[in-house]
């Protein structure tokens, strides 16, 4: 018997989707059935996505969004729930890092990452909870059925690496961000967990894997790969099904063996 996961009728508001892994997140998605909003800074490369999920008969909006801007956050979330309705899955994926000896960090860039990867990370999930509870607790209009977040963490959370020390420091915020909220919001019928990717080949970071380093960080990994945004769609969707309602708090490392 063949099984599948089927999102038809929920909306999930997926950020940083404007490139790279939250690109992929918003295709996974929308191909699962779900109602999609596209939030990010480029707004203009929202729209050419937009295009894209809708010609493969899919439903998306877009909306411009500043996760290290409290004002941007709540406008936002409540222009996304006017467009499409209640939010029921939240990826919270937007995230930035920067390359560099802990001796060299200045505080614009300790701020950069901290504000972006974690501070943001926290109120975007913190605006989206407030209106789950809500419908929760009959407060607030809207069919309720269960809210899902999943936090976008690294297994840069759960092993330290050279060079990326703020970042690993901010993932792993991250990490007990999420066992806090699942803690706390889970009586609300709200499952929030994280995914640990590994090594991912995106916009971003291609041209490395063929330069020196990027091969010799390669032949470190367990079996000598780099995985593809594609990858992380099984856990994503498995995360944000209905049927996962006894997941709660759950890290899930899916980086082909890396933190072993």
């Amino acid at each position: 018997m063949a099984y599948s996961i089927d999102l038809s009728g929920r909306v999930a508001l997926v950020t940083g989707a404007s490139s790279g892994l939250g690109e992929q997140f918003a295709k996974a998605l929308s191909a699962a059935g779900a109602g999609v909003v596209l939030a990010a800074r480029r707004v203009e490369r929202l729209k050419t996505l937009r295009a894209e999920i809708e010609a493969a008969d899919g439903d998306a909006h877009v909306v411009g969004l500043d996760v290290t801007s409290i004002e941007s956050i709540r406008a936002a979330v409540a222009h996304a729930e006017t467009e499409m309705g209640p939010i029921d899955i939240l990826v919270n994926n937007a995230g930035v890092g920067t390359t560099q000896h802990l001796t060299e960090v200045t505080a614009e860039d300790y701020d950069f990452m901290m504000n972006t990867n974690v501070r943001g990370a926290f109120f975007v999930a913190q605006e989206v909870a407030k209106r789950m509870i809500a419908r929760a607790k009959g407060t607030a209009p809207g069919t309720y059925t269960g809210g899902r977040i999943v936090n976008i963490a690294s297994v840069a959370g759960l092993r330290v690496g050279s060079r990326i020390g703020v970042y690993c420091m901010g993932k792993a915020a991250v990490i007990h961000m999420t066992r806090s909220m699942a803690l706390e919001w889970g009586r609300f019928d709200i499952n929030v967990n994280a995914i640990c990717p590994g090594y991912i080949d995106t916009e971003i970071n291609h041209h490395q894997w063929a330069g020196e380093s990027g091969q010799k960080l390669i032949q470190q990994l367990p079996r000598k790969r780099v995985g593809k945004p594609q990858d992380l769609d099984s856990t994503l969707l498995m995360l944000c099904a209905n049927e996962s309602h006894f997941v709660n708090g759950a890290v899930i490392a899916a980086d082909d063996g890396y933190g072993l």
